[in-house]
């Protein structure tokens, strides 16, 4: 089992530029089952989970030719509706096959659970409600393996999704896409992966009219063609290093951010723990134009409600702020003068990896497992801590940074499966890490 060895306490400062967002890459390349042309992929995050992601693809009969950030896929030679269970059982983003297979085959098979972040109950309900208005079922729903089938083309519906899923609403929009008629898909996700999504299925010949609402007008098709699609900055990495930014000494420039993905983390980051922050137009950020700079000498102060109430922070679907960054949060409003809730209103074990940073030296009350009251600023001093999933690893890592002394993460995986050589972007801005294998 790999680790980090971090000396915290030494300035970050420099340019980080942002990978593609992982969240976009799995239905993008999972769209790709969608044709027999080809399809090709820009910006693609080079991380553990894209692989497992494009293993399973080349399993099901799908040309993989990977070249840096850039994908070429063509399932002209589609032979397989059963994605290896071994690699299935290893990443989250294996439920985006569903929703085009079922289109394109007519059936799924696999013979275990997805994976992913062990953060709570991640029930898939929402999209067997979906695959089962468009016609498909769900057969041996009690033995050992998951299979799903259609008795021919999926039929278009009118749909209410009973949560605003974003795997579901990406499963929905891609079955929807070669289904026969016009699918109207409600309660909807709005996610910028949802969207990024929703236009390559445009570019392939898909009509979709809502993109970047909660209500998707789907009209189906009987093919569709190649196209390409450029994965588009991930906004969970922008707060990661906003987190960064805040709590260590030193100016941090992080480029290619997306503006329109900054209106939430600006307001709580800004707004309630009194991050510094300025968006600037940046020729030298080639992909968006843009470079979001932390100041040095950050004062962190949590802004009270009216009245001087405790204010409180929580997460929920898009636009509002992302669960995945919630754990950054927790770690700067241990840095900010004053007291704040957090509320992690979606899973229910999010919050589990406070008593790592507890054991750092924070001040966090647990109230129970969606809530926990953070006092802040707390002296954190290095400790032996593990990763127990992708954030709360990151979060940890933004800890032992601004900690004294030296703190060894483990289970660095959980990491690796969603930030990009994280260990060689944190050198170059002058952090003191260091990768061990076991």
């Amino acid at each position: 089992m790999a680790s980090f060895a971090i000396e915290g306490g030494h300035p970050i400062e420099g340019t980080v530029s942002v990978s593609g967002n992982k969240n976009a890459a799995f239905p993008l390349i999972a769209a790709s089952l969608l044709t027999d042309e080809t399809v090709t992929l820009d910006n693609v995050p080079q991380i553990d989970d894209v692989d497992a992601m494009l293993a399973i693809l080349e399993g099901l009969g799908v040309y993989v030719s990977k070249e840096g950030s850039q994908l070429t896929l063509r399932a002209d030679k589609l032979h397989s509706h059963a994605p290896d269970a071994r690699l299935f059982s290893r990443i989250r983003g294996g439920l985006n096959l569903m929703g085009p297979l079922l289109a394109r085959r007519g059936a799924f098979q696999v013979g275990g659970a997805a994976g992913g972040d062990d953060i709570g109950r991640r029930r898939i309900d929402t999209h067997l409600l979906v695959f089962d208005q468009l016609g498909a079922a769900v057969v041996h729903p009690n033995s050992g393996r998951f299979e799903l089938k259609a008795p021919g083309r999926l039929q278009a519906a009118d749909i209410l999704l009973d949560e605003a899923s974003v795997t579901a609403t990406q499963n929905a929009v891609m079955a929807a896409s070669l289904a026969q008629g016009t699918t109207i898909l409600r309660n909807t996700a709005s996610e910028p992966h949802v969207q990024e999504l929703c236009h390559l299925l445009v570019a392939m010949g898909c009509p979709i009219e809502g993109i970047g609402s909660n209500t998707l007008h789907v009209h189906g098709q009987e093919r569709l063609t190649g196209a390409s699609a450029t994965v588009g900055p991930d906004y969970m990495e922008v707060g990661s290093f906003i987190g960064l930014g805040a709590i260590t000494r030193g100016q941090l420039r992080i480029a290619n951010v997306a503006p329109d993905h900054l209106r939430m983390l600006e307001m709580v980051f800004c707004q309630r723990l009194g991050v510094r922050m300025d968006l600037q137009e940046d020729p030298q950020a080639a992909r968006t134009g843009y470079t979001l700079v932390l100041p040095d000498e950050q004062t962190l102060r949590v802004r009270p409600d009216f009245g001087g109430a405790i204010p409180k922070i929580d997460d929920a679907p898009w636009p509002a702020f992302p669960p995945d960054v919630m754990s950054m949060a927790v770690v700067v409003a241990s840095q900010a003068q004053g007291t704040v809730l957090i509320h992690e209103k979606m899973f229910e074990s999010r919050l589990y990896f406070v008593d790592k940073l507890v054991a750092m030296g924070a001040q966090i009350i647990v109230c129970d497992p969606h809530r926990v009251v953070v006092v802040g600023p707390s002296r954190l001093v290095g400790q032996q801590v593990s990763s127990p999933d992708i954030r709360a690893g990151m979060a940890l890592v933004l800890a032992a940074l601004s900690a004294e002394g030296r703190t060894i993460i483990g289970n660095i995986e959980q990491i690796d499966r969603g930030y990009q050589r994280v260990d060689e972007k944190l050198r170059a801005l002058g952090a003191r890490i260091e990768r061990t294998d076991a």
